[in-house]
C-alpha cells in the first residue's frame, strides 16, 4: 500500500458518513477511524411565563371550539429506502421519462430509480408490487443510507 492510497481513503472517510475504514492487502493492514468530539449540550435557559389574565368577557358554554389546524398525516404503505449513499435520479437520462410517477402501478423487481454512487449507476428495484403513493426524494438530490425514497401501497 502506498501513501497516496491511504490519503484517498482518509479523504473518502471525510466526505462520507462512514466512521471507519479497514483495508487488508496481503500482509498489510490499514484502519482509519473518525473520532468526533462529543457534543456538549447547550445550557438550558428557563423563562418564567406570566400568569394568564382573567378573561373580561363572559364565555359561552356549549360553543364549538375553534377549528384546529390541519395536521398532515404521512402516507401509509411500504417504504422503499436507499440502500446506499449517493445521488438520486428518477430517470436513466435527463431527456428520458421517469421510471415511475406517483400513482403508477409497479411490480416487484421493477426499476424505480437510479442511485449514482462513486460514478456507478445502481438501479433500485421495487421490493413489492403495488401503487406508488409518494416519491419522497428529489431528482438529482443527494440521499443517505436508509433515507426513504418511495412509499408503495402493496397490491396485486
Amino acid at each position: 500500500m502506498d501513501i497516496q492510497f491511504i490519503r484517498r481513503l482518509a479523504e473518502l472517510l471525510e466526505k462520507s458518513a462512514i466512521d471507519e475504514i479497514e483495508v487488508v492487502e496481503g500482509d498489510s493492514k490499514v484502519r482509519i477511524t473518525r473520532h468526533t468530539a462529543p457534543a456538549h449540550p447547550a445550557p438550558a435557559i428557563a423563562y418564567a411565563q406570566p400568569a394568564p389574565a382573567m378573561p373580561t368577557t363572559p364565555t359561552i358554554v356549549g360553543a364549538a371550539p375553534p377549528p384546529a389546524a390541519a395536521v398532515e398525516v404521512p402516507p401509509q404503505g411500504y417504504m422503499i429506502k436507499s440502500p446506499m449513499v449517493g445521488t438520486f435520479y428518477r430517470a436513466s437520462s435527463p431527456e428520458s421519462a421517469p421510471f415511475v410517477e406517483e400513482g403508477s402501478m409497479v411490480k416487484a423487481g421493477q426499476t424505480l430509480c437510479i442511485i449514482e454512487a462513486m460514478k456507478l449507476l445502481n438501479e433500485i428495484e421495487a421490493d413489492v408490487s403495488g401503487k406508488v403513493i409518494k416519491v419522497l426524494a428529489g431528482n438529482g438530490q443527494p440521499v443517505e443510507y436508509g433515507e426513504p425514497l418511495f412509499i408503495i401501497a402493496p397490491g396485486d
